[in-house]
């Protein structure tokens, strides 16, 4: 078990990010976190997220700012 936390900043890219979001999860241990950082609140994942067994955290850290914190359940 790492018990760890990466991040991920998907703000600014030209393509899509979901492939690279769904990459990350993937490389996720069942103690490790992902803190997804994004210029819009990302609610389109959420259901991806409970469907493939993750849950998150959403904080709204500016105007075009939001951190998800993505676990498995």
């Amino acid at each position: 078990m790492s018990d760890t936390e990466s991040v991920l900043d998907v703000r600014g890219r030209d393509a899509p990010p979901f492939p690279v979001i769904s990459d990350a999860l993937d490389e996720l241990g069942p103690d490790d976190r992902l803190r997804l950082v994004n210029d819009f609140e990302p609610v389109p994942l959420y259901d991806v997220l409970a469907d493939r067994g993750f849950e998150h955290e959403t904080e709204r850290v500016d105007d075009d700012e939001w951190h998800v914190t993505i676990e498995r359940v």
